[in-house]
């Protein structure tokens, strides 16, 4: 099973983070946090995420959909990076989420990866199984 591992971060606890931790020092943690999910062999992928500020939302309920710039001072918090492990059961996801060197105002939101196996797949609809096979070969391909 895969899991992904979702930081949100509060928007005080980001600016407190970086007037007052030392870059070095956070990199320094987060890398050896990696490298203990590395050698337990759960580690699939890790990034972060740029500032709020850089992105933008697409809001789909009106036509043309509105695009609006970031950062969306509306957000308790902010979603700055994630993880991806893959681990046998729920209980080990918790395990090394639980792990995380994070601190106040950050919170880890995790949640199973969905697999072709949960998808009802038998529909009579040959589109179905057309993009589902298409989209099984895409995964192959870039895994």
């Amino acid at each position: 099973m895969r899991w992904m591992l979702i930081m949100n971060v509060e928007p005080a606890a980001a600016a407190r983070a970086a007037e007052e931790l030392d870059l070095a020092q956070v990199v320094a943690v987060m890398g050896a946090y990696n490298d203990e999910l590395q050698k337990a062999g759960v580690f699939l992928s890790a990034e972060g995420l740029s500032d709020a500020s850089e992105g933008f939302r697409v809001d789909f309920s009106s036509q043309p959909p509105v695009v609006t710039d970031g950062p969306y001072t509306e957000a308790r918090e902010i979603f700055t990076g994630y993880w991806i492990l893959e681990v046998a059961s729920r209980e080990e996801a918790e395990h090394w989420a639980r792990r995380c060197p994070l601190g106040p105002g950050t919170a880890l939101e995790v949640r199973r990866v969905n697999e072709f196996s949960d998808l009802d797949l038998s529909a009579e609809d040959a589109a179905v199984g057309e993009w589902a096979e298409k989209a099984q070969e895409w995964r192959a391909a870039h895994s």
